[in-house]
């Protein structure tokens, strides 16, 4: 199995910019297989579903971002270290949240929707202040 801690959440102001960090554990990441992994960020504010993000896939460098970021947000992934990250800009109020990493092998799609990750970090809080 594979374990995700997220860090590097915190206060920033509107316009501002925070990166978060992901990093994996475990037998899992050891092996080829992890290589071909997809991770994932997602958050969720009061009261809302838990929203994608950013996806990128490992092998490839494939990135997808939801619309509500755009460009704003960047994630990237860096192999040797088993770590990924979300690079926030232009951070706006709306973008406060709990923040997830989330990994899988195997999405039905692209990205893959939020059911097929079986991995998930404990979260990240973000506030954004105006």
């Amino acid at each position: 199995q594979v374990q995700l801690v997220e860090s590097g959440g915190g206060l920033v102001q509107a316009g501002g910019s925070l990166r978060l960090s992901c990093a994996a554990s475990g037998r899992a990441v050891n092996t080829d297989a992890f290589t071909r992994y997809t991770v994932a960020w997602f958050r969720q504010a009061p009261v809302k579903v838990r929203g994608f993000v950013a996806g990128i896939r490992r092998s490839t460098g494939r990135t997808s971002n939801s619309n509500s970021v755009e460009d704003r947000f960047t994630i990237s992934s860096d192999v040797a270290k088993n770590t990924s990250y979300l690079r926030m800009d232009d951070v706006r109020p709306q973008d406060t949240a709990e923040y997830y990493c989330a990994a899988v092998l195997y999405g039905r799609g692209w990205p893959p929707i939020v059911d097929d990750y079986d991995c998930w970090g404990q979260g990240a809080q973000v506030a954004v202040s105006s």
